[in-house]
């Protein structure tokens, strides 16, 4: 049986129970995915009884998702670079591996969504705010060769995570586009933190506005990081990392102006199927992950 979980405090809000046992009954995998609820103080402890108890991995959610790095035996480079450990795979011998499945489940949401990557790497990226979700988005476009701009409210906040950001990102970045020539145009840096007023020059020539801010989600349902009087481009993508509610106003806001605008149901989805692939080594089944998703967001 694989035995696969949830590591947060707390955890009983989350979706994740409902996408992984799906999966597992669709393979037909005897396996299944619990709700571990660890209190900070109680993190070490919980990490350890994963081997312990027979866990195959689990997953890392708010607020252990940095603290977790502390007690792996090796990161990925992905969750090096993000600074966060999203994933946990248990090895044979009982050794942790953290990885970060956010940054690859937001690209490979884009490309669901028919975004080419090679031509936004022709436009750049913009993205909005400088914490954890941001850390991943920023690193996930960058290392794919997307030149991105980083803004947030506190601008030592998008300087520092530009700066850490760039340390990690060599040429053998594992998501880096090799045909993404305007990455290295000093004109068009690979990372870049601006002021948050001057935002709308930053997304005068973006292809991509991703929100990793929190206005959107409850209790700041009504409220957005984008301007009022700052209409979005029709060529442009608008994406809000926030999924519940759906429709959030930043993506009305983008809709308004003919863009086109995505929630961040299908990084969910992704980053989940992602993990589930590390646990048991099958392909992830898709369509029953999502619709069980789409089910628990509607209860």
């Amino acid at each position: 049986m694989i035995l696969t979980g949830l590591l947060g405090w707390p955890v009983g809000h989350s979706r994740s129970p409902a996408m992984h046992n799906a999966a597992f009954a669709a393979a037909g995998i005897d396996g299944t995915y619990v709700p571990l609820a660890a209190p900070p103080a109680r993190l070490a402890a919980a990490v350890a009884g994963l081997a312990a108890l027979g866990f195959s991995g689990a997953n890392v959610t708010i607020p252990h998702k940095q603290a977790v790095m502390a007690f792996v035996d090796e990161c990925s480079p992905a969750a090096t670079a993000i600074g966060a450990v999203n994933t946990l795979v248990v090895r044979p011998d009982g050794a942790l591996y953290g990885d970060n499945t956010d940054a690859p489940g937001f690209l490979a949401d884009l490309v669901e969504k028919g975004l080419d990557l090679d031509s936004l790497a022709a436009q750049g990226a913009l993205v909005l705010g400088a914490g954890g979700s941001a850390r991943a988005v920023a690193y996930a476009l960058a290392a794919h060769g997307i030149p991105t701009t980083v803004l947030a409210r506190r601008p030592e906040q998008a300087e520092a995570l530009v700066a850490s950001l760039l340390s990690h990102l060599g040429a053998d970045s594992p998501f880096r586009n090799p045909q993404s020539a305007i990455r290295n145009s000093p004109s068009f840096p690979l990372l870049a933190a601006w002021p948050w007023t001057d935002l709308a020059a930053a997304a005068h020539g973006a292809g991509l506005v991703a929100n990793c801010t929190p206005l959107g989600m409850t209790p700041h349902v009504d409220a957005s990081p984008w301007p009022e009087d700052l209409p979005f481009r029709p060529d442009q993508v608008a994406y809000d990392l926030v999924y519940n509610p759906p429709q959030t106003r930043f993506l009305a806001q983008a809709r308004a102006s003919g863009a086109r605008a995505f929630n961040g149901f299908g990084m969910l989805l992704h980053q989940g199927a992602l993990a589930w692939e590390l646990w048991t080594g099958q392909p992830a089944p898709l369509s029953p992950m999502r619709e069980a998703l789409l089910r628990s967001l509607s209860v």
